[in-house]
């Protein structure tokens, strides 16, 4: 259903750092950096994307807004996690763990960026 995600970052070195770290942990390689100070994770199933706003205002994170990474197994959500908070990451809501509900159990583990973008790594449980 998805092609790419992009997100606003206000400080590229260190989000880049941020990701190159918490995507690093999920097993891919590290972001490419554009012309236009743009930096891209290129995926077989879509492509994650980061880049200072064009409009020159700062990088806002959306109110209500999630993005979530598929993560293999409980493992790697948390080394996601733990990589995320090493690199300029901050945790929120519950420590990374099972949660159940209507959609069955999945393992959840969420951060913040550095430009405080909600993300989350999910891995649905058996």
């Amino acid at each position: 259903m998805y092609s790419h995600i992009m997100v606003g970052a206000n400080d590229m070195e260190a989000s880049k750092k941020f990701y190159d770290a918490t995507l690093g942990a999920m097993g891919y390689p590290a972001g490419t950096p554009d012309d236009k100070g743009r930096v891209f994770w290129f995926t077989d199933t879509g492509i994650f994307s980061i880049t200072p706003p064009i409009d020159g205002d700062p990088a806002t994170c959306g109110n209500g807004s999630t993005v979530g990474f598929a993560a293999k197994d409980p493992a790697t959500a948390d080394a996601w996690h733990a990589a995320g908070i090493a690199n300029g990451g901050t945790t929120l809501e519950d420590p990374p763990g099972v949660r159940e509900g209507g959609l069955g159990k999945l393992y959840l583990a969420y951060l913040r960026d550095p430009s405080g973008n909600k993300l989350c790594a999910l891995h649905q449980m058996g």
